[in-house]
């Protein structure tokens, strides 16, 4: 039995468009979806939506970090999320989420189920 790869990639940027520390918006499937390119170049991809305002923000957010888990801040009540899990790294039970993301031939690529 083979395993087929369902998920559909798309392509949203070029790598080098991306500002380290800064996040940008992409629609991909009908879903906002927030990316972010860290210092170090690793990228993370989160829904853009922030749970406690109901508002299309997370791309604009503060990017840092708490320990050793990467993090964006929401610039609206300024809640902070882990860009690895979505989980709310300040409220318990509360998380965004999380899309797979990968840099092929130079382009950003997300995935959205």
């Amino acid at each position: 039995m083979t395993v087929l790869d369902v998920r559909a990639w798309t392509v949203v940027c070029r790598f080098d468009r991306l500002l380290p520390e800064r996040g940008v918006a992409a629609l991909v499937g009908g879903e906002q979806v927030a990316i972010f390119r860290t210092h170090d170049g690793a990228l993370f991809a989160l829904a853009n939506r922030d749970p406690f305002s109901d508002a299309y923000v997370l791309s604009r957010g503060i990017v840092g970090s708490r320990g050793a888990v990467p993090t964006v801040a929401s610039p609206m009540h300024k809640q902070v999320f882990s860009l690895v899990t979505g989980e709310c790294l300040d409220e318990p039970g509360v998380a965004v989420p999380v899309y797979e993301v990968r840099v092929r031939d130079g382009d950003v690529e997300v995935a959205v189920p």
